[in-house]
């Protein structure tokens, strides 16, 4: 049985073209009006891409600091490290930070943090993580930039607005981009942001039309997709 819509999404749907590939400003303004819900919708984009995730040379992930933050909840920042790469960690903000006992409670299933950071001499012992934050999206990673010396660095960034974003089975990568309460050029920017990092992390085994799709959408609202030059 298909799923029935509410009377609100049925409304909004009928703003949309599905059909139509928008221009950026258009989308935004028709996104903003469709954010009708009584709390501030988190807005995404969402994008097919020309890859075969199947493949270890194709396997499309990085990072993108957001020109305007996030907006909302500040994430809760976790921090692999010891000595003064600690203390920097604690003075910049981390929310836990913490040796090979932080590793463990983690191992045991603790996961109650938005982003995982380690220094490189921690990897020794975070590596063994994987099996529990990866399929998180929260394994530190090089690439993504939280596998790094400077903690003060990545601790700011991921408390200002830094989003890591990683291609899924389908050929998909998606990712917030802030709330329905920005101003209209303030979602703009941070739509472009995401769309050039992703862009960015093209590998160069890919073949043919790269971007295939765009879509933005809030949380309770349908995507509307958009024509980014």
């Amino acid at each position: 049985m298909a799923k029935r819509r509410s009377k609100r999404y049925r409304a909004a749907a009928e703003r949309v073209d599905r059909t139509k590939r928008y221009a950026l400003a258009d989308a935004v303004a028709i996104l903003k009006k469709n954010a009708a819900a009584k709390f501030d919708e988190t807005v995404e984009v969402a994008m097919r891409i020309g890859v075969d995730p199947r493949r270890g040379d194709q396997q499309v992930r990085g990072s993108v600091v957001l020109p305007h933050g996030l907006g909302g909840k500040a994430r809760t920042v976790l921090v692999f490290a010891e000595g003064e790469k600690a203390k920097e960690a604690q003075a910049a903000g981390a929310d836990h930070v913490g040796g090979p006992e932080l590793v463990e409670k983690v191992a045991a299933g603790w996961t109650d943090f938005d982003v995982a950071v380690a220094v490189p001499g921690m990897m020794r012992h975070v590596g063994k993580l994987g099996k529990v934050l990866g399929p998180q999206g929260k394994m530190p990673s090089p690439k993504a930039g939280t596998v790094t010396d400077d903690v003060v660095l990545a601790v700011k960034a991921y408390k200002g607005g830094k989003v890591e974003f990683r291609v899924d089975a389908g050929a998909n990568v998606a990712g917030p981009v802030g709330k329905s309460s920005f101003a209209a050029d303030k979602l703009a920017d941070n739509i472009r942001a995401f769309v050039d990092s992703v862009r960015a992390a093209k590998p160069s085994t890919s073949k043919g039309e790269y971007v295939r799709r765009v879509t933005v959408s809030s949380t309770m609202s349908p995507g509307i997709q958009i024509e980014i030059a």
